[in-house]
C-alpha cells in the first residue's frame, strides 16, 4: 500500500524501469563533464605550457570543486560496479535498487546545478569554467530521466518504510563485499552491541578514557594486527577487513573505531621505512597490543603544513635529544611509543630536513599523564572525540635512541610519512562511514517511536527522506572506501581514490549526523541524548588525516598532473 499523500502510480514505478542500462548510460555524459571540467580548470592554473601552485592557489575554488566533481564521477562508477556484481549474484533486490536510483539522481543533479563543497560553499559548472556546450551531454535522455525521477519522494519514501524492516540489522542493503568479511563485520557488530553501545555516551559525558578492557578485548581480537603479515605477528588480513572492523567499531563509538588508527598508521611507518630489526622488534608487540603507539607530527603553529615543523631532534652520541612542542596528540598519555617527526637538519625549513623516529615512553596514570624525563604534557578540551584524549606535548633534552631512528637514515621522514597516508585516509573513511551508520540508527529509532501529531515522526515525508539519504550516502560512501581498499590491497596507487573517499565520507558523516540531531528536534540538544554525542564525533572527521580543504586541493594536484 502507498504512505499516506503517496500517489499509487508513482509507487508503481519505482524502482525505475530498466534501471541499470539507465545508470550505466550516464557515465559516459558524467565522464565527459569531468574530462571537459579537467581541461577547462587545467587552462586556469597553467603558465607557459605548465600547472602552477601558485595558480592553483588563486584559483582555489575551481581546482577545489574540480576535486569535488571528480569524487562524484568516481562515487557513481563504484556504485554502478557494485550494483553490476550484485545483479550477477541475483542480490539487487528493491533496496538495492532504489538506493542507486537515488544516488544517480542525486548527484548527477548536483553535478549539473551545484556540489555542497561545505554548507556555505557550492560549485557551479561555472565556476569550473563551463558552458552550455560542456553540459551538452548531460541532456542525454537517460541522464534526464534519473536527475527527473531517480531521487522522487516516492522512491525516498519507499526506502525509508523498507529501513524500518531491517531496521537493528549489520547493514542496509546488500554491500557486495565477500562472505568472510562479512564474518568479521558480523563478529565485530556483536562485540560493539554487546561492550561498546551500552557505555559509550557514559564515557563521552563523563570525558573518561576508553577503559583498558576494551582496549585488551580488542587486542585479543587482533585489532591492532590485522594488517600486519603473519610472520611479523600479525593476521596478515587485507585492508578491505581493516576498514569493515574500523566500520562496525566506529559505528558504536568513534573512540573505539579509532584505537587501530595510531597502529596502522605506526605498522605502515614500520613495514614501508623500517630496518628489518625495527620490523623483528616492533611489529609483534604492536600487533598483540603488547605496546600502544600514538602519532606526533602536528605543531601548535603548523596545523597541514608539515614540512615547516621546527621540533628538533640534535645527535647527541649514538643517541638523539628532541626539543619542541607538539598537539593535537592523541591517546599520548597511556601509549609506550610515539612515531615522532623531528627536524634532524637545522640548516632546512621544508621537509627535506625531518626524519621520523620510535620515540619510547613511560605510560602516564591519572596522576602522572607523563612520567618520561624531558617530557610533558596537557590535556585539550574537546567537543567530542574523548575516548582517547588530546594532548599538547613539550620536549626539552627528550632521549630518543639512535637505533630508534626509522630506517636507520635521516632526512626520509617526510617521504616515510607520506607512504602511510593512503592507509590512513582509508581507515578514516571507514570511521566515517560508522559514524554515519551510528547516526542513521538512531534517527531511524527516534523516528519510529517518537509521535506527533497521531503518527511517528517516520511518516512525515521530510523526515523520511533525510533517513532515505543517509542510507543512499551512506552506501556511496562504503562503495568508495572499499573500492580504495581493493585498490591498495592489490598493490596499485590509490591515494586519490583515498582521498576522495575521505573527502566525501567526513562530508557524508556530518551531513547524516546533522540531519539525525534535526530530527530529534529539541531533544537533540540535550546532552542526554546520543544524536548529541554524534554530532560532535562527526564534526573532527572534516578536520583531521587532512582537512577537506587540503584533502580537495592534494586531490586536485593529483588530477591536474
Amino acid at each position: 500500500m502507498p504512505h499516506d499523500g503517496q500517489d499509487s502510480t508513482m509507487q508503481q514505478t519505482l524502482p525505475l524501469p530498466g534501471l541499470l542500462t539507465l545508470t550505466a548510460a550516464a557515465l559516459d555524459p558524467a565522464g565527459q563533464l569531468l574530462e571537459s571540467a579537467l581541461n577547462r580548470v587545467r587552462a586556469m592554473v597553467s603558465a607557459d605550457g605548465k600547472v602552477s601552485a601558485a595558480l592553483i592557489e588563486t584559483n582555489q575554488g575551481a581546482a577545489h570543486g574540480l576535486s569535488w566533481l571528480a569524487t562524484y564521477v568516481e562515487s557513481l562508477r563504484q556504485m554502478q560496479r557494485w550494483a553490476g556484481q550484485l545483479d550477477s549474484e541475483g542480490k539487487f533486490g528493491e533496496t538495492e535498487q532504489l538506493i542507486l536510483q537515488i544516488a544517480f539522481g542525486e548527484y548527477l543533479s548536483q553535478m549539473v546545478g551545484g556540489i555542497p563543497m561545505s554548507q556555505g560553499e557550492i560549485v557551479r559548472p561555472q565556476d569550473l569554467g563551463l558552458g552550455p556546450a560542456d553540459l551538452a551531454g548531460m541532456a542525454a535522455p537517460e541522464v534526464q530521466q534519473l536527475m527527473t525521477q531517480g531521487n522522487s519522494q516516492a522512491a525516498r519514501m519507499r526506502l525509508a518504510a523498507l529501513l524500518q524492516q531491517q531496521a537493528g540489522g549489520i547493514t542496509f542493503g546488500a554491500t557486495g563485499l565477500d562472505e568472510e568479511l562479512e564474518m568479521i563485520r558480523e563478529q565485530f557488530r556483536r562485540y560493539v552491541v554487546d561492550k561498546v553501545e551500552p557505555f559509550a555516551h557514559d564515557w563521552h559525558l563523563k570525558d573518561e578514557l576508553i577503559p583498558m578492557a576494551v582496549i585488551e578485548e580488542l587486542a585479543e581480537m587482533g585489532v591492532f594486527g590485522l594488517t600486519i603479515p603473519e610472520n611479523l605477528g600479525g593476521l596478515g588480513l587485507s585492508k578491505a577487513s581493516m576498514v569493515v572492523v574500523s566500520e562496525e567499531l566506529s559505528r558504536g563509538y568513534i573512540g573505539v573505531g579509532s584505537l587501530g588508527t595510531r597502529s596502522e598508521i605506526a605498522a605502515e611507518l614500520i613495514l614501508c621505512g623500517g630496518t628489518d630489526e625495527q620490523k623483528e622488534q616492533w611489529l609483534p608487540k604492536i600487533a598483540s597490543g603488547e605496546i600502544l603507539p600514538t602519532a606526533v607530527f602536528t605543531e601548535p603553529n603548523t596545523g597541514s603544513d608539515l614540512g615547516s615543523l621546527r621540533t628538533r631532534a640534535i645527535k647527541d652520541g649514538d643517541d638523539y635529544r628532541v626539543t619542541g612542542n607538539k598537539t593535537w596528540i592523541t591517546h599520548a598519555a597511556r601509549t609506550h611509543v610515539m612515531t615522532l617527526l623531528a627536524r634532524t637538519d637545522p640548516e632546512t625549513t621544508d621537509h627535506r630536513g625531518l626524519s621520523m623516529f620510535l620515540a619510547e615512553k613511560t605510560p602516564g596514570t591519572d596522576a602522572a599523564p607523563f612520567p618520561t624525563e624531558g617530557m610533558t604534557g596537557g590535556e585539550i578540551e574537546v567537543l567530542g572525540y574523548r575516548g582517547m584524549k588530546e594532548y599538547e606535548l613539550g620536549f626539552d633534552n627528550f632521549k630518543v635512541k639512535g637505533e630508534n631512528l626509522l630506517g636507520g637514515v635521516e632526512g626520509r621522514g617526510f617521504k616515510q610519512l607520506m607512504k602511510t597516508f593512503e592507509s590512513a585516509r582509508i581507515q578514516t573513511a571507514a570511521r566515517a562511514i560508522g559514524v554515519t551508520q551510528s547516526a542513521l540508527d538512531i534517527a531511524l529509532q527516534y523516528a519510529q517511536d517518537r509521535k506527533q501529531f497521531g503518527k511517528p515522526l517516520i511518516a512525515f515525508p521530510r523526515v523520511a527522506g533525510k533517513l532515505a539519504m543517509m542510507a543512499v550516502e551512506i552506501m556511496i560512501a562504503r562503495q568508495l572506501t572499499y573500492f580504495s581498499a581493493w585498490e591498495k590491497d592489490h598493490g596499485r596507487r590509490c591515494d586519490l581514490e583515498a582521498g576522495m573517499a575521505k573527502l566525501l565520507g567526513a562530508r557524508v558523516a556530518w551531513a547524516a549526523a546533522d540531519n539525525g540531531l534535526q530530527i530529534h528536534g529539541g531533544n537533540g540538544f540535550a546532552l542526554e541524548y546520543k544524536i548529541s554525542r554524534v554530532l560532535c564525533d562527526a564534526r573532527i572527521l572534516n578536520i583531521f588525516e587532512g582537512a577537506a580543504e587540503i584533502q580537495a586541493q592534494v586531490i586536485a594536484r593529483r588530477l591536474l598532473g
